[in-house]
């Protein structure tokens, strides 16, 4: 554990979100069949009835046993639930618990979790019971994507809020972020932050421009119209290798309707291509090559991050020494400001959402779709793993950063500063991008 805690969050605070994480993960999972639970097997996505029972089995582990001093609540849990224990293809062919007793396990320790904060938890307690919810919450995002690479039914999501996004008028072109000394990073300000954020540090940018808004299904369908998938030029070593390993010419879920237009499969449900959304399900050799396709580029985390939380130093071209927690300032997210906790089940246009954007005039840089940087996820300076080592460390040097959040991600974790990785042929994620002028 580490030797310090940060701010403790208030008990009741807490409970809340026990509560809700646990529910939500109810509500994913809720209609599908037993063998849905199973579903085929793919190196991209687990088992949902394992995946259920790892993060009940997460929580317990940190917040009952090593916060609490608690014994295990099944002796057989380690066995079944421990991801950096169990091979990813064996979860299929381990002698899981049945639906009824997964779900049984998952109220278990639920409770006995809500049990502790009840008794006024300790800093170790309320630092890994905020850790395990975040945990949840990711998870929860892979069980949304996981049912739309099934083509499994949207979820359904109890007491969802009524989603109306004003129409807004179209949003295009770049801004201007100023170069100068900036501060990557989070900062230690007490609040909880993820070991692989830690700690602000001294970076030195060059003035950039980067587009005010996420590339378009519609401008990504100009890409696909122009053979961009068969021009050898447009890709990488990798990316071409990885496109010749067989993908179709096309983004994933898309498919040509015998006129020529494009229809996109969203869970169960194939509709026409929306051109003013984001695009979604883009790996980053996809993302890469259309930037070469544009004359663009991608931008870096750093650039990223000043785009979204960085400010205008006064009259001067300069980035001012403070950064906002989030693009629009420091109050947390709602729905008039960014697209968030599933709510919609589906992206909005690119152009919704003003009151969101950061200072600089970028929008929806926390929302909608993830954002693919151009940065190779690597540790910031002085890199000291968590209680919980296998979050960041083992991941270091294989994945590709991506900013901002998604439309399914729970906006209680997000701010400025959140790291997401993933393998760059990974499409299964709810990831899009951004791109930057290349400068003359």
């Amino acid at each position: 554990m580490p030797t310090t805690y940060p701010e403790p969050f208030p008990a009741n605070e807490l409970k809340i979100w026990v509560q809700d994480a646990r529910g939500r993960t109810f509500d994913i999972i809720g209609d599908l069949t037993d063998e849905q639970l199973m579903g085929p097997h793919l190196d991209i996505v687990n088992p949902l009835l394992w995946e259920i029972g790892h993060v009940a089995w997460f929580q317990e582990k940190w917040t009952l046993r090593e916060a609490g001093g608690l014994d295990p609540l099944r002796e057989d849990a380690d066995a079944i639930w421990d991801s950096m224990a169990i091979h990813h293809d064996t979860r299929w062919d381990l002698p899981l618990p049945t639906r009824k007793d997964t779900l049984a396990y998952c109220r278990d320790v639920r409770d006995a979790v809500l049990e502790q904060l009840d008794k006024g938890p300790s800093e170790a307690t309320s630092y890994f019971t905020a850790y395990s919810v975040f945990h949840e919450d990711m998870h929860a995002e892979a069980f949304t994507h996981t049912r739309q690479t099934h083509g499994y039914s949207k979820p359904g999501l109890q007491n969802a809020p009524r989603i109306d996004i004003a129409e807004e008028a179209p949003v295009s072109g770049d801004v201007a972020i100023p170069g100068g000394p900036f501060k990557l990073g989070a900062e230690d300000d007490g609040r909880l932050v993820l070991d692989n954020e830690k700690w602000a540090h001294d970076v030195k940018l060059a003035a950039f421009a980067i587009s005010r808004t996420a590339v378009t299904q519609g401008e990504f369908a100009a890409f696909v119209e122009d053979d961009g998938y068969e021009r050898r030029a447009l890709w990488c070593d990798e990316g071409w290798a990885w496109r010749k390993g067989g993908p179709t010419p096309h983004p994933p879920y898309w498919q040509r309707e015998p006129g020529g237009s494009w229809m996109r499969r969203w869970f169960d449900q194939w509709i026409p291509l929306e051109p003013s959304r984001p695009m979604i399900h883009v790996n980053w050799y996809e993302a890469n090559a259309f930037c070469r396709w544009a004359g663009r580029r991608l931008p870096t985390e750093a650039e990223w991050e000043a785009a979204a939380a960085g400010e205008p130093s006064g009259d001067q071209p300069a980035l001012a020494h403070h950064k906002r927690h989030y693009p629009w300032g420091e109050e947390a997210p709602t729905i008039h400001l960014a697209h968030l906790d599933g709510w919609g089940q589906d992206t909005i246009a690119v152009s919704g959402l003003p009151a969101g954007d950061s200072a600089f005039g970028c929008r929806q840089m926390i929302g909608n779709v993830w954002e693919w940087t151009s940065t190779t996820f690597l540790p910031y300076p002085g890199f000291v793993a968590d209680r919980y080592k296998e979050y960041s460390e083992p991941w270091f040097r294989t994945r590709k950063v991506l900013r901002g959040g998604a439309w399914a991600t729970r906006s209680r974790m997000l701010r400025n500063t959140w790291r997401n990785f993933f393998t760059p042929d990974r499409r299964d994620v709810f990831a899009g991008f951004r791109t930057c002028a290349i400068d003359p």
